[in-house]
């Protein structure tokens, strides 16, 4: 959807064109590129500025496959030019702490949500820097199906976790498009539930039902009728990462 004319800018753009890419040429990213890239997305929003992220820049071949594995096997993870794990981190924290006679060790909810956030901020900012430049890619969140384990081959001390990942590359094969719901199903003025024009949120549930439908058999990629409600009750029910929240306290990270 082309935003609304003549509020435009080279970064609308981007956003409006965006989209996920698993394929890549052999062209190699220059490590003063990445570094560019995430020097400039470290000056995203920070809560209270603590910084609670850290970023594990991953170009070798042998630990790419490694982390394919807990992944679900996604062979772009394996084959990327450079994978980004974006980590919740509260090492740092800890020791400013300690510096001053206080411990983080009770740390609750609220940390671990921040640094979270924290870790994603800095994600979407690397993602339209890298965009800026000419790269694409694709968020990893399958990261968090095995967070023990991706810590492991990762190197991953005590409170850090890897929130998500992101495959980086030049893009070799440049997918359609998918269509999202249109923003009025989103946006609410004033009050939950007052979308612009009177809109009736099931009923834009159906509309996007009906445009991801047409999507998907134009591109022939099976689907159902109810494409969108379809898939999320499929894949949300039964709720996945059943062993989540106990693999992050174990990590350090307390979302009782």
């Amino acid at each position: 959807m082309p935003p609304t004319a003549p509020y435009s800018s080279e970064t609308i753009s981007l956003l409006q064109h965006r989209v996920s890419v698993r394929k890549y040429t052999e062209k190699p990213v220059p490590e003063d590129m990445v570094e560019a890239i995430l020097e400039a997305a470290f000056r995203a929003p920070t809560s209270s500025n603590i910084q609670a992220y850290s970023v594990i820049v991953v170009r070798d071949k042998n630990t790419l496959q490694k982390l394919s594995v807990p992944t679900g096997n996604q062979q772009h993870v394996a084959n990327t030019p450079v994978f980004l794990a974006f980590c919740a981190d509260l090492t740092r924290m800890q020791w400013a702490m300690e510096k001053n006679a206080k411990s983080i060790d009770d740390n609750n909810l609220e940390l671990g949500l921040v640094s979270a956030v924290d870790a994603t901020l800095v994600g979407m900012a690397t993602s339209l820097a890298a965009e800026s430049l000419g790269l694409k890619g694709v968020m990893i969140g399958a990261v968090r199906n095995d967070p023990n384990t991706v810590a492991d081959i990762l190197g991953l001390p005590q409170k850090v976790f890897c929130v998500f990942g992101m495959c980086l590359g030049w893009p070799g094969d440049v997918p359609q498009q998918k269509p999202r719901m249109q923003p009025s199903a989103m946006v609410h003025l004033e009050r939950y539930g007052h979308h612009k024009n009177g809109g009736d949120g099931k009923q834009m549930l159906d509309d996007y039902d009906r445009d991801l439908s047409t999507h998907y058999t134009n591109i022939n990629k099976p689907t159902t009728p109810a494409s969108w409600t379809h898939e999320i009750a499929s894949k949300f029910s039964p709720a996945p990462r059943g062993g989540l929240r106990a693999a992050l306290k174990q990590r350090g990270f307390d979302f009782s």
